[in-house]
Order: C-alpha cells, then sequence, then structure tokens
C-alpha cells in the first residue's frame, strides 16, 4: 500500500508510551480531526489542487457542476488554460460567481450576484452549474439561471491543454480566464466535468499535487 488513509488517529501507544501527536517532529498533509465532519474536500485557503496532470482539452462542450461552501467572499473555483488566450474559469468575487471563457476571440463572462440580502458565502452549501456549449455560456447558482451574449459567435472551440486546477493555482502558472488570485477557503464536493454523454467526477485524492487541500473530510461548521 502506498497511499495514506482517510481517517482521523488518535491516542497511540508504543511500548506503553502515548505518542504527542501536537508536537510532531515533521508533518506532512495531516490535518486536525473534527467533532462534526461532512463529506467533501477541505480547502484551507493556501493552495490548490491540480487535476489532470496531461493537460484538460476544453475544445467546444462542456459542462461543470460542483457543490461549495464558504464564508469567504473571494476564491478561485476552477481554472483550466491554455498556452494561449483560450481558457475557461470560474471564481468568487465580491460575493459574485463569475464564469468566464475564452474561445480565442475574446473573454465573455457570466455573472450570478445573489438579490437582497442572500449570501454565497453564508457557510451553507450551494450548488453550481457552468455550461459551454461552442460560443454559448450558462451558470446556474442553486437553480438560479444566468446567460450572457457573446458577439465572438465564430469562435466555438477552447483549445486547452492544462491541467485543471481547483481551488487556486501556482505562481508560476498563467490562467488566462481568473481575474483572482485568492485561494479558495472552505469545502467543495461533487466536482463532475461532463463532455456529450462522458460525465467524470473527480476524487481529490487522486490530484497529482494538492496543497493545502484535505480531501474526503470537511468540518460541519467553519472555524
Amino acid at each position: 500500500v502506498t497511499h495514506s488513509i482517510p481517517a482521523c488517529i488518535g491516542s497511540m501507544v508504543i511500548n506503553s508510551k502515548q505518542l504527542d501527536n501536537e508536537s510532531p517532529v515533521s508533518v506532512f498533509a495531516v490535518n486536525k480531526c473534527y467533532v462534526t465532519v461532512q463529506d467533501g474536500t477541505f480547502f484551507d485557503g493556501s493552495g490548490f489542487a491540480a487535476l489532470v496532470r496531461e493537460g484538460y482539452k476544453v475544445r467546444s462542450d462542456v459542462n461543470i457542476t460542483l457543490e461549495f461552501r464558504t464564508t469567504a467572499v473571494h476564491g478561485v473555483l476552477l481554472g483550466v488554460s491554455s498556452a494561449k488566450v483560450d481558457a475557461i474559469g470560474l471564481e468568487i468575487v465580491n460575493g459574485k460567481v463569475l464564469f468566464h471563457v475564452n474561445n480565442g476571440a475574446g473573454r465573455i463572462t457570466a455573472t450570478y450576484e445573489p438579490r437582497g440580502t442572500k449570501s454565497l458565502c453564508d457557510g451553507k452549501w450551494h450548488k453550481l452549474q457552468a455550461n459551454k456549449s461552442k460560443h454559448r455560456i450558462s451558470l446556474i447558482i442553486d437553480g438560479n439561471l444566468v446567460q450572457t451574449d457573446n458577439p465572438y459567435i465564430q469562435s466555438t472551440s477552447a483549445d486547452t491543454n492544462n491541467p485543471i486546477y481547483v481551488g487556486g493555482y501556482p505562481a508560476d502558472v498563467k490562467q488566462n480566464c481568473l481575474t483572482s488570485k485568492s485561494s479558495f477557503h472552505g469545502c467543495l464536493r461533487n466536482l463532475v466535468l461532463t463532455k456529450g454523454q462522458q460525465a467524470e467526477l473527480f476524487d481529490f485524492s487522486r490530484a497529482f499535487d494538492l496543497r493545502g487541500v484535505f480531501p474526503h473530510s470537511c468540518p460541519g461548521a467553519e472555524h
């Protein structure tokens, strides 16, 4: 077995001596155990998860669904870019959700702004669906649809070839469809990218790079 166990371990005794887990000599990818826990992946606001090392090709159509929970009003949700301008990006900026797409001719954005006193950064779970179909893009948050006009109707394919970065991205990586550099602080779950009939559920524990991200469990309440 070469991978770690997604679990909480406590009160470990070796040769009648209790180990002190409060002050270890070194720590790698170990987080607190929470009194109340929920399914999902916890992002501590310092890093990101990197998926699909060989690069994800968005091309003409993609449908992204995920659920998020946060109390922060800024944070990167997801970005897939290319060395050129082609890219897609999902982010929370000032409490709004933005879905950006650039098929090569220019960036277009669908923006969801909560109405009245409602907030997306209330520490409760919210469902997000972002859809790109050729030149059309739409965003559905908790069942509320936002669409945007795209003047570049001839340009239909986002020719991306970089990994999918979730919750943030490394400082040396260019993201052409993200305006924020803030890493996401909160929990994500059920990330699915669908192309045609092919739906792929992404398991964060299989990411090729994880920094400040703890798969399998979220604290029951923000702390």
